[in-house]
């Protein structure tokens, strides 16, 4: 299939789909189940106990209404906050979908946040309710002490089945107590739908507002990149405490009336041969993950030939930028080619490799139809070809652009200059238009698919008390693409060891989420530094770079 990319970009603009008046939760539910497909399967979920479910649309309609009437039975109003810290489990789609029907904003969160993680978030927010697992409870347990405007902890049991605590409000009780014939709030779509946190360099995480017309804001990339046809099957492995699963197995397919296949690994690594397993039994047919996980599938190539893969037909690779040599041994081995993509939590995906398009490898394509982009230099002027500039979006430009960092106008004054919106990254763009990413212009880390705060990792190594001083890089490793390292200073009284850096890890681990961790680490007698004191982490992250390649 060729694509005429000129003729898409001028001709078609994804305003022009989006109503003045729209709620996600009704539009991903109601809209489909009114359009005859009430009785499809919206998600077939299973975990690596064996445990599985199916729900219809029709199915997740009547749990979000009754969800959502308990809420507001419960208090909560429009414009309030929910904090949703839950595995892959069908209860994240239940509850999003309540909380959205009621105007109200969710706030998905990585199961792997300690408590102090957990508890920034809570206060940043203001969040009122929070749902979980009785697997998961107890970070919050422990952060609600100082979370003051939390009223409720929603308790759902899983992974085992336990009792809920008194204090807690029983999920299944709320659903069953609700009323289906609960009527959604009218929303408008630049209406708040949901804030998903992100790292920064120098301080805080920052909460990224975005509105309700998500899920048709990206409908050029849903069209254009996902390439999701009517009878797709689509998957992701990712957690849904993440952008890019949420996006393309919440937002995009259920806005689309397709089916999702939905694995909860229960804390376990990747698991290939579980996904090859799951590919054969509902015949996925298009794959969204990150580069690491297409090296763990390379990795395992052999196991698949035992499967029957035969009806993957699509995949997209984004997180981070896809290698070409990963690229090449997919489309070698499974005969699907994954197409790259860039963006953030900011404007998901904003620059992509169109299906039809011709595909130049390690390139993150073109500009989505409609989106309006430059390559800027540090006075806001125009890069030429093939010169190095930051990647700025013109607002308006994209429909999926957020609102604002949640109650941080300094740092959103930082981001939106004039017109145009700052992303950080730095890419050059070619003679024919297509554009490759080098780097950021600040310290945030892309390791293993996340993107990881500098700060965060080095705030933790400092609390243990071997450690004077602390910097945190992206390192190249061979599987994971990127991996955190940390170069340590240590006090005195304590000796540079093998034991000391697995003691560090381990600590680290306890600390903050187990996927900022530094995997690497090297003790060193001093940091570079600039002279007013600051480290150099791009001259530690090029020495990095320069080791790998030689």
């Amino acid at each position: 299939m060729s694509f005429d990319y000129e003729k898409v970009w001028s001709s078609w603009h994804p305003w022009s789909v989006i109503p003045p008046e729209y709620n996600l939760g009704v539009a991903l539910t109601a809209g489909i189940v009114t359009g005859g497909r009430g009785g499809r399967a919206a998600i077939h979920w299973e975990n690596a106990a064996g445990a599985s479910r199916s729900f219809t649309y029709a199915e997740l309609d009547a749990l979000s209404n009754r969800l959502a009437s308990s809420l507001v039975r419960l208090g909560v109003k429009r414009g309030d906050r929910v904090f949703l810290r839950l595995p892959n489990i069908p209860e994240f789609y239940i509850a999003a979908l309540a909380v959205a029907k009621i105007g109200g904003v969710f706030i998905p969160s990585s199961t792997q946040f300690r408590a102090s993680e957990v508890e920034y978030r809570l206060k940043d927010s203001g969040a009122v309710v929070a749902i979980t697992t009785t697997g998961l409870v107890e970070a919050i347990d422990e952060a609600s002490a100082n979370a003051r405007e939390l009223k409720r902890i929603i308790v759902t049991s899983y992974p085992d089945p336990t009792t809920i605590a008194d204090h807690h409000v029983e999920f299944s009780k709320l659903v069953g107590q609700g009323a289906e014939s609960f009527t959604p709030v009218a929303t408008r779509n630049d209406d708040l739908a949901f804030i998903a946190y992100t790292s920064g360099t120098t301080g805080d995480p920052k909460g990224v507002v975005h509105f309700q017309r998500y899920p048709i804001g990206y409908d050029g990339l849903v069209r254009y990149w996902h390439d999701y046809r009517d009878d797709d099957i689509v998957a992701c492995p990712s957690e849904l405490g993440w952008l890019l699963p949420i996006a393309s197995t919440f937002l995009y397919a259920l806005g689309k009336g397709l089916t999702v296949v939905l694995y909860d690994a229960m804390g376990g690594k990747f698991d290939s041969e579980a996904w090859f397993a799951l590919f054969q039994k509902y015949r996925i047919t298009n794959f969204t993950a990150p580069p690491t996980t297409y090296r763990m599938l390379m990795a395992a190539a052999g196991a698949a030939k035992r499967f029957d893969m035969s009806s993957w037909r699509h995949a997209v690779s984004a997180g981070e930028p896809l290698p070409a040599d990963t690229l090449d041994a997919i489309t070698r081995n499974f005969g699907v080619t994954p197409i790259d993509g860039i963006g953030m939590s900011e404007c998901m995906v904003y620059c992509f490799n169109h299906v039809g398009m011709p595909l130049r490898p390690g390139s993150c394509g073109r500009p989505g139809p409609g989106t309006v982009i430059e390559l800027m230099d540090d006075n806001m002027n125009p890069v030429p070809v093939g010169a190095e500039g930051v990647l700025c979006l013109r607002r308006g430009s994209h429909p999926g652009m957020m609102k604002e960092y949640w109650d941080k106008p300094d740092r959103t004054a930082e981001i939106f200059r004039g017109d145009w919106y700052y992303s950080g990254d730095v890419l050059v763009k070619d003679a024919d238009g297509y554009f490759w990413f080098k780097g950021r212009n600040d310290d945030v880390m892309k390791a293993s698919g996340y993107r990881i705060s500098p700060f965060e990792v080095e705030s933790c190594l400092l609390s243990h008390p071997a450690v004077l001083e602390a910097a945190a890089v992206e390192s190249p490793d061979p599987v994971r693409g990127k991996v955190v390292k940390a170069f340590l200073v240590v006090r005195p009284g304590f000796m540079p060891s093998d034991a000391l850096a697995a003691e560090i890890q381990e600590f680290a681990k306890r600390t903050i989420a187990p996927y900022k961790y530094p995997r690497k680490i090297e003790f060193v007698a001093a940091l570079p530094k600039t002279t007013s004191g600051k480290i150099k982490r791009r001259e530690l992250r090029e020495a990095e770079q320069t080791k790998a390649s030689c």
